[in-house]
């Protein structure tokens, strides 16, 4: 029963990190209103956040060789939960960003290990789960989005309400780390090469994901006469039809293999991001959103999962103690996780200067760079001689 209850225990973990993420994202115009911040205070802000949530996972890279992974995702999801209420009820601007602070720090601890998690379970279950888990936070980000749509008549205070959800989440029974020399894990060369490629590719999701979230609204509103109500079908047929496909990847992945998927994924993106450069009305342009949402949503867990693949080397790590695997690979991953970050911070910023006369334009940007996956798919399933150099004797009784 260990398994089942750590991979429902890690797909709670990716869904509180969804709805938090978004029912803060979605109320940002009212925290905006509150302390009279200006879009540049707000955009310096959201940086600050952005930041920290990279050192959050550097610090958990560090901590993961000699801390498991379980016990990193408890700390992280305990700061979040301070974090949230602190933002959400502050009395004054500076408390304000303290709180963003906070959250953004236990965000990237909850990033990393959040993933850390996956992969580990993904070597226990010897299948593709990666997918659906990510799954989770897709949904996680719908639900964010409605209690926001649902709890709109309600104050700002009220939404500190969602920071209760990590703090229950911090008990759940996360998957522990098999005891052993966790320090050899700094002995062990990684073999960086192939996984910067995978990196790429995810900061080319990133970049695209973080595009829709924060501009595709905006796309709608100022491109169309699109009724205010219906601005917010840019990120939501996304994330619904992504979610869609991520709880369905794992199938299609063992089905189809990784790399037709991606690449048919990255050519359906390219295609469904031409539909709303070229969108003559609004409704064609949420329909274009949400085909790029089922075209790019196996990208990012896919991107992990390879990550954790080529660290753990040859063999699926049977050339390493099975503790000197996992606390290698748990370091990785939440480096690999900065890559993250990287496309945020493109998504956000490249769209908007292209785009800063015409979001067509902005959105053109994304269209033609997605397709960099293509060539990149084949770094998704590394072969044993690019990952030789990572290997070592077998430890005895390694499994």
């Amino acid at each position: 029963m260990e398994l089942p209850r750590a991979r429902l225990a890690t797909a709670a973990g990716f869904f509180s990190q969804g709805l938090i993420l978004l029912s803060l994202t979605t109320r940002l115009p009212e925290f905006q209103d509150r302390w009279h911040l200006s879009d540049v205070q707000l955009s310096l802000i959201l940086l600050m956040m952005i930041l920290l949530a990279g050192a959050g996972s550097v610090a958990a890279e560090t901590l993961a060789k000699r801390r498991d992974s379980a016990l990193l995702l408890r700390l992280g999801l305990l700061v979040v939960a301070a974090g949230v209420p602190v933002l959400c009820t502050a009395p004054s601007t500076g408390v304000f960003v303290a709180g963003i602070a906070t959250y953004g720090f236990g965000l990237g601890v909850v990033d990393a290990s959040t993933n850390m998690q996956a992969v580990a379970l993904e070597h226990r279950y010897e299948r593709p789960i990666l997918p659906s888990l990510h799954g989770a936070w897709t949904l996680g980000g719908v639900v964010g989005a409605a209690v926001t749509l649902a709890t709109s008549h309600l104050p700002l205070e009220a939404n500190a309400a969602v920071g209760v959800i990590p703090l229950l989440i911090a008990f759940a029974p996360f998957l522990p780390r098999d005891h052993g020399p966790t320090d050899l894990a700094t002995e062990v060369a990684v073999p960086w090469r192939p996984i910067l490629l995978v990196g790429v590719a995810m900061v080319l999701f990133y970049m695209v994901d973080t595009a829709v979230q924060t501009w595709g609204p905006l796309f709608l509103d100022h491109t169309f006469p699109t009724p205010e109500r219906y601005v917010a079908l840019a990120a939501l047929t996304y994330l619904l039809a992504s979610g869609a496909v991520r709880l369905a990847g794992d199938g299609l992945v063992r089905r189809f293999g990784v790399v037709p998927v991606l690449r048919a994924g990255a050519l359906l993106g390219a295609a469904a991001l031409a539909t709303v450069v070229f969108s003559p009305d609004w409704q064609v342009a949420v329909l274009g959103f949400a085909l790029l949402g089922a075209g790019v949503a196996v990208v990012a867990p896919l991107s992990f999962s390879a990550a954790a693949k080529i660290a753990g080397g040859p063999d699926g790590g049977a050339a390493f103690d099975p503790a000197v695997r996992q606390a290698r690979v748990d370091a990785v991953i939440a480096r690999f996780n900065q890559f993250n970050y990287v496309g945020a911070l493109l998504g956000s910023v490249l769209t908007g200067l292209v785009g800063a006369d015409s979001l067509r334009i902005g959105f053109a940007v994304p269209m033609v760079l997605v397709l960099g996956i293509v060539p990149l798919a084949p770094a998704f399933a590394p072969r044993v001689a690019t990952l030789v150099s990572a290997r070592r004797p077998s430890a005895p009784g390694s499994a």
